[in-house]
């Protein structure tokens, strides 16, 4: 089972979704050391790139074993989006675009953009045209994700998914949750069935994959071409791995990684090794402390461990704490098919522009969006 993608072929069909502050280059590496597939960077912004903030080149950042480099791309002003595809395209030589549609952040959605965007047919249309029409000349892929849309009440997949096929994109994903939701209840696999049936481009899925029984079980029930992969990999990188296995031909799903903890710990020492080789010790241990509670949890190890490895600034440090740890500890069965980092509660309300709802086109509206806005969904 393959994913193809213009004239881009993924082995694995299966894609590491941008995740705010976890999908850097070193996660990325990290992950594709056990399994094939495509890693997505982290999320930027088109503005912040036209315009050449720092923050947003600074995450422009590919390891040297990088081969195909995906980016997300957000953006609510198609000249906008078009000009940041042709600069990815050119000058950082990027072989896939994703164009953000689901973010459910406040922040985000209140200025119309991520996964308030769609409610806006027009507006959603004419992105996704300029972006395509930037990408061609480079023989590079546009794909989009998105969400069930706003609410119940205000559903915008399978306009989505019609709109992103006449525009030419390669591929949608869907998420299978509203903006309303975020991260809470259940992800509607019903939908991306839905949206499957409703278009010929490529759909993937998104939403509570946790093991590779999941991503083999969404193919079966919704028809998918491919999965997307969130907080399920969170202290997990070996998921490719188990993904790769499953999703080939004659794949086992019940071919698991159980990893002791001895062998959790080489790979959290992996994980900031890389982040040290990418932004230097002392910040790349900052950066790894958040990766702690994910890699240890349901393991063995006391609060004051947890603590002390949530403060290193050394490797050498990190090394000596890891030391401690019982290298023959189990892995927590437990753990299996529960959900990882981020849940929380359904919201009452959307953040929305004023009007937001009133029409569905958006050709008489201006949006704005922050330069340095870095946050993923």
């Amino acid at each position: 089972m393959t994913l193809r993608l213009g004239s881009l072929e993924v082995a694995t069909p299966v894609v590491l979704a941008p995740m705010a502050g976890v999908t850097n280059a070193a996660f990325r590496r990290l992950c594709a050391e056990h399994g094939a597939g495509l890693y997505v960077c982290e999320m930027i912004t088109s503005r912040g790139l036209v315009e050449g903030d720092e923050t947003t080149r600074r995450m422009l950042v590919f390891d040297e074993l990088e081969e195909i480099r995906s980016v997300q791309l957000y953006g609510t002003d198609p000249t906008y989006v078009g000009k940041a595809v042709s600069i990815l395209c050119e000058e950082f030589g990027v072989r896939h675009v994703d164009l953000n549609f689901g973010c459910p952040v406040p922040k985000v959605t209140r200025k119309g953009g991520g996964g308030a965007l769609p409610w806006k047919r027009g507006l959603l249309g004419r992105i996704l045209e300029q972006a395509v029409a930037a990408a061609a000349p480079y023989d590079v892929p546009v794909t989009m994700k998105t969400r069930k849309g706003i609410d119940d009440d205000h559903l915008t997949y399978l306009d989505a998914g019609r709109i992103a096929q006449e525009a030419g994109c390669a591929a949608i994903a869907l998420h299978g949750r509203t903006v309303a939701q975020a991260y809470s209840g259940e992800a509607d696999w019903d939908a991306i069935a839905a949206l499957k049936r409703s278009v010929d481009i490529p759909v993937l899925g998104n939403g509570d994959i946790w093991e590779a029984s999941d991503a083999l079980r969404m193919v079966e029930e919704t028809g998918v071409d491919g999965v997307v992969i969130g907080r399920g990999c969170l202290g997990r990188p070996w998921l490719f791995g188990d993904l790769a296995r499953a999703l080939a031909a004659g794949g086992d799903a019940d071919r698991i990684t159980l990893p002791t903890l001895g062998e959790v710990t080489a790979m959290m020492r992996r994980h900031a090794e890389l982040l040290s080789e990418h932004m230097g010790e002392e910040r790349g241990c900052k950066e790894f402390r958040k990766h702690v509670t994910w890699y240890l949890k349901g393991f063995p190890a006391g609060g004051d461990m947890r603590r002390s490895l949530g403060l290193i600034d050394s490797l050498a440090t990190l090394d000596r704490l890891l030391a401690d740890l019982d290298p023959a500890a189990p892995f927590p069965v437990s753990e299996l098919g529960a959900p990882r980092g981020r849940q929380g509660a359904p919201r009452a309300r959307v953040a929305l522009p004023d009007g937001w709802l009133d029409e569905t086109d958006g050709s008489r509206i201006h949006l704005t969006e922050d330069a340095d806005e870095t946050t993923g969904g």
